[in-house]
């Protein structure tokens, strides 16, 4: 049986961000506001969809406000087990602070393993959710992200995780 999406949007003082869930409420998908997934799809919801969806949009609108440091929403990112495990360090990834590609790297037990955690990094399918924003380089760059270089820097100052002498990359 194939699963169903249902597709909302979220307005944020970034731009509109789209959440995927499924017909059990749980998130599978964000797309930032530069990363369009297609036209949001409207109609009825299932009430578990609904629900996953009117959750979602809360805790994301408490998040931009600065009221929340993490997420309790159920996810289901879909990725290869080394993506999995690699989104997985991200989510301990506290809030106001970062870490490097080399660190996560080396905390999987990967020696030289950067670019790889890098190219898992960028597969993430729910971003900010799961804070794919904290990784940056290793000598303080601020490196590629999906909603762009910008949308990092301000979420990171959201946050208070910013510093000045961060450079862009």
């Amino acid at each position: 049986m194939e699963a169903s999406f249902y597709y909302s949007a979220l307005q944020t003082q970034f731009g509109t961000i789209q959440i995927a869930v499924e017909a059990n409420g749980v998130v599978t998908e964000v797309w930032l506001p530069n990363r369009r997934r297609g036209p949001v799809h409207e109609g009825t919801l299932p009430r578990s969809a609904e629900r996953g969806t009117r959750d979602a949009h809360a805790q994301l609108r408490e998040y931009f406000e600065g009221k929340r440091r993490a997420f309790d929403l159920p996810i289901d990112p879909r990725g290869s087990p080394f993506e999995c495990s690699v989104w997985e360090r991200l989510r301990g990834i506290p809030y106001g602070e970062t870490t490097s590609y080399g660190a996560i790297a080396a905390g999987l037990g990967m020696l030289n393993g950067a670019r790889a955690v890098g190219r898992a990094n960028g597969r993430n399918p729910i971003p900010i959710i799961i804070p794919c924003h904290r990784v940056i380089g290793a000598n303080g760059t601020l490196t590629g992200f999906g909603g762009g270089i910008a949308l990092k820097q301000s979420l990171l100052e959201l946050e208070g995780a910013a510093r000045p002498e961060l450079r862009l990359f």
